[in-house]
């Protein structure tokens, strides 16, 4: 059986992820003290390669952390420099939003259209330069806690061990990496900083956090369709057919590159959507076809998108660990953006842990990081816009949007009350009988494609004979009742192909296909049942996003 042997390493500080959140962190944490010793650790094979983000950056937290980051080479040279919203009313018609009718979040004048892979790719060069120990492919897989409980770091998942769970010749044990403190920044859904949520109670008397799924592709056009700057988003149609929320968003970078994606709220109803089936009838459009007709589609990914805001922040700290980034919540999804606002919270918590460090305060509770965050402009942002997406998803699209022109652009977000969404995205699927089914067209192969070859496009890659990192608590009757009542819904909901009904000795058998796995995390969310854990695979499995 597996050893639990296993070598330590020491530092000060130890990140886990490194995405925006935990590479600012680290960055800021340097620059204030090159004498704390940090790590990052990252469960891809690289950085950037699990980041999959529009993305649009507005540049404030980059302003703050290097001012100077033309001069450093920044992967960030395309500014926007036209804006448009459509309301898309049917498969072929639509109507433009008026700039003036639009809630002033969705502005874009002064942002810049990026790759956050690349951005995180160079962050983590930036890091390095400054003596931070940055380690890809090694997946944190385990909390650990010292005889007081508090977290004293992370163990890197066993490498080299066989599905039956016996070590294979190659077996590698884990490391254990001990630190004073442990910043989670692991993005959205992180299931290390969930089990810390759970273990200290850290959302108690908060709303469920919520979540929508990010469906992205990117293309290369001919130049004479490009339009470099040009950013486009859309809501309505195909989604308002189910009833359901969500919107799109097009945007031209360089290189002749268009990234073109979904967002769909998990708290749809109807347990016959697909998210991703949507997507590809979203590309059929006329208003996002004209865009990519006759280009080449290059990459293909999907991921979770917290968006509860500051009802369901949790609280951001416990003895020995600091919550940052997605892994906090910090998305404004007012402004569909959080990069800045995860960069921000992982500075606030650098200057928090580099005060506690050099007054000898080791794995303390710090409640002052709290207080800095709470008094920086990432929760003033957070807390002007808290009632956006209650609102779009109590009324709708058109009635919500309505009410976040009145709430954003006329009371500068300080109406006196606060919207709750207190019921779990999970929950409200209806009943298959009480859902009128979804018939998606076939893929022509053009415009639309079906998951197995938009996965191929992803990169993805594990390590076929390992313990499965998908876990189910309870197989057969579980099943049983997914079936009977939401005819299954985990074969629509992944935008993998990774969950499949199939026919054993004439009964259905849920086959967990995990190599085709991108590490959304929509599984871990949407499951009725709760019934599936994801955990960390072997490290470096997983997608391997290009310019995502």
């Amino acid at each position: 059986m597996v050893s639990t042997q296993r070598e330590t390493m020491p530092y000060d500080v130890v990140v886990v992820g490194a995405g925006p959140a935990g590479l600012a962190c680290a960055c800021r944490i340097k620059q204030m003290n090159p004498n704390i010793s940090v790590c990052v650790l990252e469960k891809g094979s690289e950085v950037g390669a699990h980041i999959l983000s529009g993305a649009i950056l507005e540049t404030r937290a980059l302003d703050e952390l290097f001012p100077n980051w033309h001069e450093l080479g920044a992967p960030i040279s395309t500014p926007v420099e036209s804006d448009s919203i459509l309301l898309l009313t049917s498969a072929y018609s639509s109507r433009t939003i008026p700039a003036v009718l639009a809630p002033k979040t969705m502005a874009n004048h002064g942002n810049y259209i990026i790759s956050l892979g690349n951005l995180c790719r160079w962050l983590a060069g930036q890091a390095e330069q400054l003596g931070v120990d940055v380690f890809p492919g090694f997946a944190a897989s385990e909390i650990l806690y010292d005889d007081n409980g508090a977290v004293k770091g992370v163990a890197t998942g066993d490498m080299g061990v066989d599905k039956s769970g016996a070590n294979k010749t190659n077996f590698q044990a884990g490391m254990e990496l001990h630190a004073s403190y442990t910043l989670f920044a692991e993005g959205c859904r992180g299931h290390l900083g969930k089990q810390l949520i759970d273990r200290f109670a850290l959302d108690h008397g908060k709303d469920p956090q919520h979540y929508s799924l990010g469906i992205k592709e990117l293309w290369r056009v001919p130049s004479s369709q490009h339009q470099c700057g040009l950013v486009v988003h859309t809501a309505g149609w195909p989604l308002s057919e189910s009833g359901s929320h969500g919107g799109s968003f097009l945007y031209h970078f360089e290189d002749n590159l268009v990234a073109v994606g979904l967002v769909v709220d998990l708290a749809y109803k109807n347990c016959h959507l697909s998210p991703f089936d949507e997507f590809q009838r979203h590309k059929h459009h006329p208003d996002i076809a004209r865009h990519i007709q006759g280009g080449e589609r290059l990459a293909y990914g999907a991921r979770a998108i917290s968006k509860g805001g500051l009802q369901s922040q949790p609280k951001l700290h416990c003895p020995g660990a600091l919550l940052i980034g997605d892994d906090a919540g910090t998305l404004n999804f007012a402004k569909i953006k959080g990069t800045h606002t995860a960069m921000k919270s992982g500075m606030v918590a650098a200057e928090a842990i580099v005060g506690a460090i050099e007054n000898k305060q080791l794995r303390a509770d710090l409640i002052d990081y709290q207080r800095r965050y709470v008094n920086c402009w990432a929760y003033d942002e957070l807390k002007q816009q808290r009632n956006f997406g209650p609102a779009q998803q109590r009324w709708g699209t058109v009635l919500g949007g309505a009410y976040a022109f009145f709430d954003l652009n006329i009371c500068s977000g300080r109406l006196p009350w606060t919207l709750r969404n207190t019921v779990a995205d999970h929950s409200v699927l209806k009943l298959q009988d009480q859902c009128a089914p979804i018939t998606y067209p076939k893929p022509d192969g053009v415009l639309s494609f079906d998951k197995l070859s938009s996965v191929f496009l992803s990169n993805t890659n594990h390590q076929e004979d390992q313990p499965c990192h998908l876990k189910l608590i309870d197989d057969c009757a579980v099943l049983a009742q997914n079936l009977a009542d939401f005819d299954e819904p985990a074969q629509r909901y992944c935008p993998a192909g990774v969950y499949e009904i199939i026919s054993s000795d004439q009964q259905p058998k849920l086959q967990i296909n995990a190599q085709n796995c991108i590490h959304c995390k929509a599984c871990d969310i949407k499951d009725p049942a709760q019934n599936i854990i994801w955990t960390c695979p072997e490290g470096s499995g997983g997608p391997n996003y290009p310019n995502m």
